[in-house]
């Protein structure tokens, strides 16, 4: 497969990441679209790291993975709390949080 297949990819679910953080108003929706936009990063530094016959790349995609599993669990705990704190996940209710 070429380079430009994958960075199409990539850049497809970097769009749909961000929309996806933009638009979206439940917080595990969010939550999911920031992995999404994770996960393009992956793809494009596995295929720049195949493409130029460097490990570099899988390493540092390692790297995002371990920092996307690190946020997964602090987000889902702040999700979980502002759910016990207001029984909705609806972020747009965050602002009233405010002491």
């Amino acid at each position: 497969m070429l380079l430009n297949q994958f960075l199409l990819l990539s850049a497809m679910l970097f769009c749909i990441g961000v929309y996806g953080v933009l638009a979206r108003k439940n917080g595990v929706l969010v939550l999911m679209s920031i992995e999404l936009i994770l996960n393009a990063v992956n793809i494009n530094l596995v295929a720049f790291g195949a493409l130029t016959d460097d490990v570099g790349g899988e390493v540092f995609a390692l790297f995002t993975i371990a920092v996307a599993a690190a946020e997964v669990g602090i987000g889902l705990a702040i999700v979980l709390l502002i759910y016990r704190n207001r029984r909705s996940i609806d972020l747009s209710e965050i602002d009233l949080m405010k002491g």
